[in-house]
Formats: structure tokens, sequence, C-alpha cells
């Protein structure tokens, strides 16, 4: 577990960072955020649309309505033709009467203004005066002069006689609007200053919501986290009856069965140890009363008929390595338990190999490169183990010269201890190579024997000790094929020195 916690501490950073730049949180504030802010942006433009149309429609309705009643009011009495100065009285009373605007008269070259001071020939434009010309009712036109808005209407006068005749009398009434401008854009304002309170209340309610629905979320993911980790017993609680709690109750109901079915693999797992280390423990008395027969029978097989001399020894040989197995069981099942201990001393590791080779018969049989001085904390008898696994491999399965090769290598996590068995024989077979250290793995179906141990007997179990052990030392055991052919096994230990200490 302290393993686990350093490791989630390590990516917690990163995983934090991910979560602020494109988490689930982030990404419901976003859209909450631009969800009000599109619909606060459209309701102000659609709202100030309407208001601006809504205010200058009134102002143009109400300037030409005015317009036109007071122009028959004052034409009624306005006599054709006129001159310049009934022209002008005529503009001042048309002022007049629509709250002191801008009037211009025409009538052929005559042209009067109600205001003299004021500049008209920008305002009224020539499309409008032709409009006037041409028609026989007020005609209107919006206008921007010098950056100000202005409402033009122009109208004919027209005979009282019925036939709608004009007079040739034309009137022009400039309104200022600069008035509703300033109220439209007032209106704008303070629509414009009502967004910001919406999105920051938008936002808000995206924390609101994204707290309630990741929330379950983040205890589920802290469960799952847990569990992946091996606390089977984690759980989340479940309130509410929407689709986040039916996901919780499946992960319980996942958790429970995946506990359940844990605790029964467990159980069987522990059980087949026990069988495995009681029937290895129970058969080593009569395999030792065996032994003891075997050898009498093999001393005795010279001066036995040939077939009897011949079963003999062959029941010998078959006690020998069932003994082996049971041996090999025994320490398999204390690698499984847990119980191995290192017993690890300051060794001369050339020494030792030449030793076990020693033992066993090999030292004419294998080819060594032990350069001297290479000296490691490291248990002897295990390493014994190792290399008698590995070499007796070679020898049985392979074809000579096995070479037998020691040496140091500096890598960037360290110095290592490197032990190279290699053979020329046919090598692995294809798809041996990831299976050559499990227990009882035959790589050839032919044979009757599996993988070598100490012996000259195979027991099935020798490839799988030879590397418990070197795990148990920190190392590991790799197999490859040899440059030319054959395979090549090679033991990789920590360089661990006298007084470094060990795992």
């Amino acid at each position: 577990m302290k393993r686990t916690d350093k490791g989630e501490r390590g990516v917690a950073p990163k995983r934090r960072s991910r979560r602020l730049v494109g988490g689930l949180r982030v990404r419901l504030v976003v859209t909450f955020v631009v969800v009000a802010l599109i619909s606060a942006v459209t309701s102000t433009a659609l709202a100030y649309r309407e208001a601006r149309t809504a205010v200058l429609q009134r102002t143009q309705n109400a300037a030409v309505n005015d317009f036109r009643e007071r122009v028959g009011a004052v034409a009624a009495d306005f006599d054709v033709p006129p001159d310049q100065r009934s022209l002008s009285r005529f503009a001042a009373k048309v002022s007049e009467g629509i709250g002191g605007k801008i009037v211009v008269a025409r009538y052929q070259d005559l042209t009067a203004v109600s205001d003299s001071l004021a500049e008209t020939g920008g305002r009224i434009t020539v499309e409008l005066r032709s409009a006037v010309m041409t028609g026989d009712d007020a005609a209107f036109q919006r206008v921007q002069w010098r950056g100000e808005p202005y409402l033009v209407v122009g109208t004919p006068v027209t005979f009282a006689d019925g036939d709608h005749r004009t007079s040739g009398l034309e009137v022009f009434a400039i309104t200022d609007l600069r008035a509703e401008r300033d109220d439209t854009a007032a209106l704008l304002d303070s629509v414009r200053a009502g967004i910001v309170p919406v999105v920051l209340l938008a936002a808000v309610l995206a924390l609101l919501a994204a707290g309630t629905v990741l929330r379950p979320v983040r205890k589920l993911g802290r469960a799952t986290r847990e569990l992946a980790a091996g606390d089977l017993g984690s759980r989340v609680s479940v309130t509410g009856h929407d689709e986040l709690a039916d996901l919780a109750r499946t992960f319980n109901d996942t958790a429970d069965a995946l506990q359940a079915s844990d605790a029964e693999l467990r159980e069987q797992e522990a059980k087949a140890r026990r069988f495995v280390a009681d029937v290895s423990h129970e058969l080593r008395t009569p395999l030792a009363a065996m032994t003891m027969v075997a050898t009498v029978l093999e001393e005795d097989a010279d001066q036995l008929p040939p077939d009897a001399a011949r079963a003999a020894r062959t029941v010998g040989a078959e006690t020998a390595r069932l003994s082996r197995l049971v041996e090999d069981l025994m320490e398999i099942s204390r690698f499984d338990a847990k119980a191995v201990r290192l017993n690890a001393a300051g060794t001369d590791l050339a020494d030792t190999v030449r030793a076990s080779l020693a033992l066993r018969g090999w030292t004419d049989r294998v080819q060594t490169h032990l350069p001297e001085g290479v000296r490691a904390v490291v248990d002897r008898r295990r390493i014994d183990v190792i290399v008698a696994n590995l070499v007796g491999n070679a020898l049985r399965h392979g074809a000579p010269p096995v070479t037998v090769t020691l040496g140091t290598a500096r890598e960037a996590d360290g110095e290592w201890v490197t032990l190279e068995v290699a053979d020329h024989g046919p090598g692995l077979p294809p798809g041996a190579r990831e299976r050559v250290f499990d227990r009882f793995y035959k790589a050839d179906a032919a044979r009757t024997r599996g993988a070598a141990d100490d012996s000259g007997q195979g027991s099935g179990l020798g490839t799988a000790i030879a590397l418990e052990n070197a795990r148990l030392h920190g190392g590991t055991i790799d197999v490859a094929d040899g440059p030319r052919r054959g395979a090549v096994f090679t033991l990789r230990l920590p360089l661990r020195r006298t007084g470094e200490g060990t795992e």
C-alpha cells in the first residue's frame, strides 16, 4: 500500500492539472456560461432591435401625422402663387404648429426656411425631393447628417377642390432624432450591464450543478482506485434513485462479487499449497525408506540376474528422481508461502560457480570464463541451485560446447552481476521462450522430462526454482537465442558488496 500511495502522490499533480484544464467540472461551467452568454447577447440584440424600431416608428408616425395635419391647416389660408414673404410666413406657421421643427417650403424657384440660420441642403436628399415632387402624399426618410440622425418628412400641397391637384408647393420638416437615439442607447447599456450578473449567476449555478453531479463521480473514482490498489472492501454510498445511484449500486455489486471471488480463490490457493506441502512432507518418510532399499538393491545389482539388475537400477533412479521432485515441491511451496529467507554473506562468485560445477562432475564438460575478484553479498546455497539448474539444463537439452561466463555491468539503475550460460544446441522451439520458466512446462511434448534441476534427471521445476531464487536476490533470469544457435540463459543480480546489506 505504501508503494501505491507514493505512486498516486507522484501522478497527483499531473492528474490535477488535467482536471483543471479539461475536467468535467470545467466543461460544465464553461457550457453553462457560454449558453447563458449566448442567451443574454441574443436577448439583448433582439430587445435592442425591437425597442429601437418601436421608438423610431412611434416618433416617425407622430411626426408624419402632425406634419400632415399642420400643413393642411396652414395651407387652407395660403394663396398660390406666393411671394418670398408669404412663403416665409407659411414656413414659420407650420414650424410653430409642430414644435419648432425646421420647416422648408418650396415653390418653383422660391425657398423659405423657418430657421434662417439652419443648413438644410445636406439633410433633404434628392431622393426625398423626387418622391415628394412625383407623389401626392407625405414621404419621409431617415438620414445621417454630420454623424447625427434626423427624420425628414416632405409632402406636396394640393388644391382643396377635390381633384387632388398639386399646387406646386412642397413642404419639408426636419426632426432631430438624437433624443430617441440616446434613449435606445441607454436601454442597450442597461441591458448590456445586466449580462455580467447573468453570466456570474450562470457560473454559480454551474458550479452548484457540477458539485451535485461530480461529487458521487469523485467518490466512485476514489473507490475504483482503491479497488484497483487491492482494497476489495472499498464501497460507495448510494443516495437517490437517479443514474448515478444505479451506477454506484452496480459498482458495489461488482465489488462484492469480486471480493467473494477473490476470497474463494485465495482459500483454494491456500488449500492447494497446504495440500502440496502436506503431501510432500508425508512422502519424505516413505521415500527415505525406499531410497535405502533402492541403494541396497543397486549395490547388489551386479550379483543379480540381468533383468533383476536392470529393474533394481531403474527403481533406484526413479526413487532418487521422486525424492528430488518432493524436495522441489517443498521448496516451491515455501516460495509460495513467502517463507523463504536469504542467508546472504560476502561471496566470491567465481569460486561458487567452480564449486557447483565440480560438485556435479561438470568441470570437464563446461567451458568457463570466471574472472577473479567478483564478490557480492549473496546466498551461496541458492546461487549453487541456480547454477546447477541452468548448466544442467544446457547439458541435457543443448549441445557442446556449454560455456559459463561471469561478468559485471554498470547500468543506469546501478551495478549488476551477470552469469551467462550458453549452449550450441537446437535452441528453444517457437513459443517456448515465454513459458520456459513455467512450472512443469515441457518445451518438447515428446520428452518425458521437463526443465532440468540439479540432477541428471528433470523434475520439471528446475528453471522455476532458479527464477524464484534470482528474484529473491532482487534479480532475474532472461533467456534468448544464441548468436549462432542454441539458447542463452542470463542471470542478473544486483551487485551488493559487503556492508551494503540485503533485501
